[in-house]
């Protein structure tokens, strides 16, 4: 019986195969799915930019964002000099860590925090465009997009209760948009004395975490919340409004401007010390200003002469006589080498009367330092005449009018609001298919403005200004600016067409209070229009 039993189960499961077999191919070949449908497939030139970004998501920003322009010349240059950069970055980042590990470490009876490896591997960052910002203000606005796939060497070691343990970092990821202000520009190299940095939006961080050679970033939940935390406490420092602030310059220094002049005649040196092995020496003065850039100024050389006399007379710009000096030191001219410091002395403006010519005798020291034995040497004397003239009131140098003033809001404008001050100066390079009449339309919170109407113009100039008062800032709205062209014929079929237009985000003119830019038009070959917005409070 069980060998009947065994025979017909596989026949059964032969035949159950063989039938859904059968039934399988007869349905699938005969049965089409009535949903689905064929993919449309169309030019990429038919597409819309939305599509576009969708799916060909890595384009550089440069290509899909008109405002953004091409930095392959940064990314050379990265590239050239990132073995030096590299070097110099991780030297001032230890010299940074070490203060600030040394004042953390007994707060977590840590024995001692050192790096045993630091580099940040051979692939710079890579700028994938950058958008500049003019202001007409004395500052430079750039918001670069930055891509870092970086391969670092990161080691560091914590030895703590007779332990040690050693993490590494490595396969660093960083995409981040950074907005850097250079403000205020000043006539003093470099030409700007503060750098604030912010991140307009989250960085994307990704990192590998490696703990006694142990992957620590395969733990489940880990990475994604090691990633996070960074975001947030990155962002919380640093997300716009907010701002890394670096000084480099003293702006009230940088900014001083021109009080008076100092006249310094050059009279005579008595007594100089022979520096020459054979024959006297060859002396020259060199004179110039403290607290100044200005290159320095020098007499004639008179040689072989120790009681030389020049009698000759320069002029130099004194910016702060309080603080400011005038620094002498002649020297010992050589034909060939170095020439011979021979001593050296110093002369605090404010020490000079005004409009006084004074005579001063002075002493030649080896340095300024009071304390310096070497000093008590007889190194001869040097005669000047000094006159400080300080401007009178009608020769100050005047600042030319500031064209970046942002004016008050008028009276009657609402307590916490202001009043939004649309200018449109001019457009470049419109051109529409059938006629190019243009004009601007202006949409903000339902409110229309246009300006006039500019026949055949390709390169139209309105000068127009708009007001908008408004009951709080419009640091979420967008103004909608639009060019546009009418036909002057009647009856003709294209009565009216788009040049070109733009969104501006209003929230970089409440915080700046000023922008003057030129945009470029969306659906505008060429098109750029030079927009200036104000925002005004009482």
């Amino acid at each position: 019986m069980g060998f009947f039993s065994t025979i017909l189960g596989f026949c059964g499961f032969g035949v159950g195969l063989s039938t859904g077999l059968v039934v399988g191919y007869y349905l699938f070949i005969y049965f089409q799915p009535c949903d689905v449908k064929d993919p449309d497939i169309r030019p990429l030139v038919e597409h819309d930019s939305q599509s576009l970004q969708q799916l060909l998501p890595e384009i550089p920003l440069w290509v899909k964002n008109p405002d953004y322009d091409r930095v392959d010349w940064l990314n050379k240059f990265l590239e050239v000099m990132w073995p030096y950069l590299d070097k110099a970055i991780c030297k001032t980042a230890k010299n940074i860590a070490k203060p600030i590990i040394a004042e953390q470490i007994p707060k977590y009876k840590i024995e001692s925090v050192e790096f045993e490896s630091l580099t940040l591997g051979s692939l710079p960052p890579t700028f994938q465009g950058m958008k500049v910002y003019l202001t007409e203000e004395k500052e430079l606005i750039m918001e670069p997009a930055l891509k870092w796939a970086a391969n670092p060497n990161v080691t560091v070691a914590v030895k703590a209760y007779g332990l040690k343990a050693t993490v590494q970092v490595v396969d660093l990821q960083v995409f981040a948009q950074p907005r850097i202000t250079l403000k205020p520009l000043v006539p003093s190299f470099p030409c700007f004395a503060n750098i604030f940095v912010s991140l307009m939006e989250k960085p994307h961080v990704d990192f590998g975490l490696k703990l006694l050679g142990a992957d620590l970033m395969s733990i489940p939940g880990l990475y994604r919340f090691a990633q996070e935390l960074i975001k947030d406490q990155v962002a919380n420092m640093y997300l716009w409004p907010k701002t890394l602030e670096v000084q480099i310059l003293d702006p009230a220094k940088a900014m001083k401007k021109p009080v008076g002049i100092l006249h310094v005649k050059v009279l005579r040196a008595m007594k100089l010390r022979k520096k020459d092995l054979l024959g006297a020496s060859d002396p020259y003065v060199k004179l110039k200003l403290t607290e100044t850039k200005a290159p320095s100024k020098k007499t004639t050389v008179k040689h072989k002469n120790l009681n030389p006399e020049w009698n000759e007379e320069f002029s130099i710009v004194v910016k702060d006589p309080e603080t400011q000096a005038l620094e002498l030191i002649v020297y010992d001219w050589e034909q060939v080498g170095k020439h011979d410091k021979m001593g050296m002395n110093v002369v605090p403006l404010k020490e000079l009367p005004p409009d006084e010519p004074k005579v001063m005798m002075l002493d030649l020291l080896k340095n300024m330092d009071p304390n310096d034995n070497q000093n008590d040497k007889m190194r001869g004397q040097i005669e000047v005449e000094l006159t400080y003239k300080p401007f009178k009131e009608e020769d100050l140098p005047k600042d030319s009018e500031n064209p970046g003033e942002v004016q008050k809001a008028p009276e009657g404008t609402p307590a916490g609001g202001g009043v939004l001050v649309v200018t449109v100066h001019e457009a470049e390079d419109v051109e529409g298919k059938h006629h190019t009449n243009p004009y601007v339309r202006i949409n903000f919170k339902g409110e229309e403005r246009k300006t006039k109407q500019l026949k055949k113009n390709r390169d139209p100039r309105w000068e127009e200004e708009f007001t908008f008062m408004l009951e709080e800032p419009p640091v979420k709205d967008r103004l909608h600016v639009e060019v546009l062209s009418t036909s002057t014929r009647i009856g003709l079929l294209h009565p009216k067409e788009t040049l070109g237009y733009i969104d501006i985000s209003l929230a970089d003119v409440v915080s700046n209070r000023r922008i003057n830019e030129k945009f470029h038009l969306i659906d505008s070959k060429n098109g750029r229009i030079q927009i200036e917005l104000q925002w005004q409070t009482s």
